[in-house]
């Protein structure tokens, strides 16, 4: 077990996670761990961690389909957006 600043974690090999995932996932979905690494090679490389935590490792994001759609009638686009389009793509392009 390794103890960091911010979380306690298990770390357990590849070979243990295959045979006992029911019971790192019992674990993990019980908070007696907070996420449990796998390693291979002594090298961690999959963790496990609750689905409830997912935002946070998402920078506090919500899903996707918790946004599409939360600006519906906060504006409105103005009928002369693309005017001046020409001007500004001959100014990139070099024309």
């Amino acid at each position: 077990m390794i103890i960091s600043e911010v979380t306690i974690m298990m770390q357990v090999s590849a070979r243990e996670a295959k045979t006992g995932l029911s019971k790192l996932i019992r674990l993990v979905e019980s908070e007696k761990e907070d996420e449990v690494q796998i390693t291979r090679n002594g090298k961690p490389v999959v963790k496990i961690v609750p689905l409830r935590t997912t935002p946070a490792l998402n920078g506090g994001a919500a899903p996707a389909s918790k946004r599409i759609g939360v600006a519906e009638g906060k504006f409105i686009v103005p009928e002369d957006l693309d005017a001046g389009s020409a001007e500004i793509n001959e100014s990139l392009m070099g024309r």
